[in-house]
């Protein structure tokens, strides 16, 4: 027992680290109220860390602690991407004035990331129900209170209140079908779930309904229609740091999980080739068409409803449950080549997203606001911004030569091969719809005279170089490709994947 115990934690040094790290975070933070600038120091060295020591497995599958939770390369990839997504986060609340506003209440703030990032490398890891569920909540506890770090805004409590309520609403039905997965199979674990599915004659509509109850706590997690409800509240309230995190990490520890759920518990080991990788679901339940309709629903309502929206943040937040759709297409086809392309979209994703809302942080950082209207004339008030702004919108949209346009190259690309192709089709017009609510941000900023205040906007060295870090890649990718796709296609290895 204590050496299956001591192996376990030998392959568990990113979720110690980030423990230790909060734990040490905290305690700076009583220690030293007046200098909150050593808890972001701490939270740095901790997620930094924490990702060398995933990086390090990324050779490892292997179970951990009896079956809870597993290392495997798929987990190391989205702890990679969590793990940058954290470290941007960091640098960029050290220049965010939401979160400079309120400095005693920053140590606070540094450590709930740290813990907030702990709970996503304990999800994307989970194979176990019930520690899905611990893994969600300990990431949720952690979001709600910094959905609501800027008490001082109008619309901070608001957004945070609405994020509990929906976060617990969705963890009671995601325990619900836990439930009926439970008296259906009697196992919680993925692979024990599997192997009664293969075994026994189980209820279509009890399978269906248990199903769809976990898929209510997944779409939570990736803002996916109908589940969406809390995130433009949540994203317009919160401050602008907190809902980059949101957008990119949270999602991608979403999916992660989503995707590990239905791959290891329905699909068919004994008839799933492993040449072709393509899977082929127990029974013939196709819980797909259902991801497949709610994909659907979520591109069309997210870009429909963004067209509307003056509030860039808002406007943003409605674009990030367009892109779940978007990246939901590549798990229905059930095949390496579409979980690779949802891959290669979150490491896309995650430069062009952050880089959208860092655009959003400092511009309102210099003017207050975050409406629309005072974007125009950034293009004359700060070039480099200007331009840095238009290939992050160009990127989201998906056209040549930014990365976006590789994302979702990889991910239509994929559809076709599967032949998909009315959902091809339906996420081609969805891109060209979100184009027309992009284009309306790119003519304020370069076709639009400034309103009132014409002088040029400076922005620090630092403030330029992290723009740059993040602006960097999104062009990059869009030209050399090869080594995300290779790493993709390295971390299809699922523990319970044939």
């Amino acid at each position: 027992m204590i050496e299956q115990l001591l192996q376990s934690l030998s392959h568990f040094l990113p979720e110690t680290a980030l423990t230790v790290a909060f734990c040490v975070a905290v305690i700076t933070s009583l220690i030293a109220r007046k200098n909150p600038g050593l808890v972001a120091v701490v939270a740095l060295l901790g997620v930094f860390s924490a990702l060398f020591f995933a990086v390090d497995q990324a050779s490892v599958a292997t179970t951990l602690f009896s079956g809870m939770v597993v290392v495997d390369p798929f987990a190391v990839f989205f702890k990679v991407i969590i793990g940058v997504a954290a470290v941007f986060v960091i640098l960029f609340s050290l220049y965010c004035a939401e979160v400079q506003a309120v400095p005693r209440r920053m140590g606070e703030y540094f450590s709930l990331i740290v813990a907030m990032t702990l709970g996503m490398f304990l999800m994307v890891g989970a194979v176990n129900l019930l520690m899905m569920v611990l893994a969600i909540e300990l990431t949720g506890l952690s979001s709600y209170v910094l959905a609501g770090y800027s008490k001082e805004a109008k619309d901070s409590s608001e957004s945070s209140l609405k994020y509990v309520l929906y976060g617990a609403m969705s963890t009671g039905l995601m325990l619900y079908g836990i439930s009926i997965f439970y008296g259906l199979t009697g196992a919680v674990d993925l692979a024990g779930i599997n192997h009664a599915l293969q075994a026994g004659n189980i209820s279509r509509m009890a399978l269906l309904a248990a199903s769809v109850l976990v898929i209510a706590g997944f779409g939570y997690k990736i803002s996916a229609v109908p589940f969406h409800f809390w995130t433009p509240d949540v994203y317009e309230g919160a401050p602008v740091t907190i809902t980059a995190f949101l957008s990119v990490a949270s999602k991608a520890a979403g999916f992660a999980m989503m995707i590990r759920f239905f791959t290891v518990a329905f699909i068919d080991p004994a008839a799933s080739p492993v040449v072709s990788g393509t899977w082929v679901s127990l029974h013939g339940f196709e819980w797909n068409k259902i991801l497949a309709v709610i994909s659907v629903l979520t591109m069309t309502l997210g870009n429909l409803v963004a067209v509307w929206q003056e509030n860039l943040k808002r406007l943003l937040a409605y674009s990030s449950i367009a892109h779940a759709g978007y990246m939901l297409m590549g798990v229905v086809i059930l095949s390496d080549k579409g979980i690779a392309a949802v891959l290669i979209y979150f490491i896309v994703y995650l430069f062009m997203n952050l880089g959208a809302f860092y655009v959003v942080m400092i511009v309102a950082n210099k003017t207050g606001s975050e409406s629309l209207e005072s974007y125009k004339g950034l293009g004359y008030r700060s070039p480099i911004v200007g331009v840095a702004m238009v290939i992050f919108l160009i990127s989201l949209t998906g056209l040549p030569p930014t990365a976006g346009f590789i994302g979702k190259l990889y991910l239509f690309a994929a559809l076709i091969d599967a032949q998909w192709l009315w959902l091809a089709l339906v996420g081609a017009l969805n891109s060209v719809i979100s184009l027309y609510y992009y284009v309306r941000i790119l003519r304020n900023i370069f076709l639009r005279d400034p309103v009132g205040d014409r002088s040029r906007i400076v922005f620090s060295t630092t403030e330029i170089v992290l723009l740059f870090a993040l602006l960097v890649p999104t062009l990059l990718f869009g030209i050399y490709f090869g080594p995300i796709a290779e790493f993709a296609n390295a971390s299809l290895v699922i523990v319970g994947i044939p």
